[in-house]
């Protein structure tokens, strides 16, 4: 069937798989770094004591067989290896169905750690990636032209991505109609940027056209993505821009490079194609089963799209094979940090020395620059920014990481930039007030040096000792 593959497409599926291979090494890499002091078996949110309560239907993992933090280790190490075969081209050494097996390896390993990360695995990357890590697997490799109906999946979940995001926000805050959210946003983000700064600081006219661009980019793009070439190429290149734009703002994660790694799929690279067989048969009966399955779960997300009800960043199946996105529906226009503190004197008070924990990529002291983080994932700095818009947020954890910070834990102690206290000398209490924070003008940043300005607002968490903790839980 001629209709079924797209030769001129294998340049694209060449660096899509290329580009995916690097994000999924990116989130194995962060999975076996920070996963012991988070849910490891001593971590914030047990492993073993989630799957007490959830059966496997509800979260399908390796983990409900067996659990141990050696065991996770080996398991995001081996994802790691398996996504560096990937960037290294294995899939385009083995047969059809070899390199199909292998590109299955990763989603289905990624899924087992998703299904049990919690709250801080609750983010949109996570579904997008493994939604676009399983089409991954149907894309083929050199035997085969890169099939039509998986291309345009990948379009599918683009378009659902981009166009969803556009419909939150114009549901969400009267600011986005008003063109006026990024006089707040680049101030506000969860994990601000070294230029986020300079781009809260840009003429606020300037401003409007970014918040303009955005509505068109999200709302008008997206339906140009399935027209003809060279059209949906040029679409498909200034989401591409689009993206760049808000790596360069801000610190989201993988969001935006899965993003643009699914817009690369999208454009049609000028370059001579090899001359490959037809698709064999069982492929054929594969691809378009599997993209039928997928098209009827695309049901609820699509009703999500066009409901006032949207909800974003929502898995509607536990194997996160169709999903719904969206981010800042709701822009805030201030912002507040939770900052952790920790005295070693027998008995606290105001005057005490109250000596601060630094956070790797949250802002912390008003000197400390942000930095780029992104596409690696700080969960803990992310959790940090919805605990200082809610205590409801933190509920879970927080009481885990301060009964951590008081034993110096080594696994908490490496997720933070600085620990004030030596190691054999852990803090007798610790603490929690929250801070309005607001960036310095150009005067100020003159003056001061500093980029951010606080002013205490209350407390958050009242001075905490180990025992207390242990009573408490």
């Amino acid at each position: 069937m001629e209709w079924f593959v797209a030769p001129d497409y294998w340049l694209s599926r060449l660096v899509f798989q290329r580009a995916l291979a690097v994000v999924y090494l990116v989130a194995f890499l962060g999975a076996a770094v920070q996963f012991r002091a988070l849910i490891g078996e001593r971590g914030m949110l047990p492993v073993p004591r989630f799957l007490a309560r959830v059966a496997f239907r509800d979260a399908p993992s390796v983990f409900h067989l067996r659990y141990s933090d050696r065991f996770f280790a080996a398991w995001a190490w081996a994802g790691c290896a398996v996504s560096v075969a990937l960037i290294a081209g294995l899939d385009q050494r083995l047969p059809l169905w070899g390199a199909m097996v292998l590109w299955l390896v990763p989603w289905a390993m990624y899924l087992s750690i998703v299904n049990v990360g919690q709250t801080w695995y609750a983010f949109g990357w996570e579904s997008l990636l493994l939604e676009v890590g399983f089409l991954a697997v149907f894309l083929g490799n050199d035997e085969v032209a890169p099939p039509v109906v998986v291309l345009f999946l990948l379009r599918w979940v683009l378009f659902r991505v981009e166009f969803g995001a556009g419909l939150i926000k114009m549901r969400g805050d009267s600011c986005w109609r008003e063109l006026t959210c990024l006089d707040y946003h680049h101030e506000t983000q969860p994990m601000p940027g070294p230029l986020s700064w300079f781009f809260h600081h840009l003429p606020r006219p300037f401003h409007r056209v970014e918040v303009a661009a955005n509505h068109f980019t999200q709302l008008v793009v997206p339906v140009l993505l399935f027209t003809p070439q060279p059209i949906a190429t040029a679409a498909a290149s200034l989401m591409v821009l689009t993206q760049l734009w808000l790596v360069l703002s801000g610190n989201f994660s993988w969001l935006n490079w899965t993003t643009i790694v699914l817009a690369l799929s999208a454009i049609e690279f000028p370059a001579t194609h090899p001359r490959v067989a037809g698709p064999p048969l069982w492929y054929e009966i594969v691809v378009l089963a599997v993209a039928a399955g997928l098209l009827a779960l695309s049901y609820r997300p699509a009703r999500n799209l066009i409901s006032r009800r949207q909800v974003m960043n929502r898995s509607f199946d536990p194997l996160h094979l169709v999903n719904t996105y969206g981010a800042f529906g709701s822009v805030s226009r201030v912002r507040h940090e939770v900052v952790v503190e920790g005295t070693a004197d027998p008995v606290p008070r105001e005057d005490s020395e109250w000596k601060e924990y630094e956070f790797k990529g949250k802002p912390g002291d008003p000197r400390h620059w942000p930095r780029q983080y992104a596409p690696y994932h700080l969960r803990l700095d992310w959790l940090m920014w919805f605990a200082a818009l809610s205590p409801a947020y933190a509920a879970s954890w927080f009481t885990g990481l301060v009964e951590r910070l008081l034993e110096n834990d080594r696994d908490t102690l490496r997720l933070l930039r600085r620990c004030p206290f030596p190691a054999d000398a852990p803090p007798r209490y610790v603490r929690a007030r929250l801070y309005r924070y607001r960036y310095t003008t150009w005067p100020e940043l003159r003056e001061t040096g500093a980029c951010w300005h606080r002013t205490y607002v209350r407390e958050f968490l009242p001075p905490m000792r180990l025992e207390w903790v242990d009573q408490s839980r």
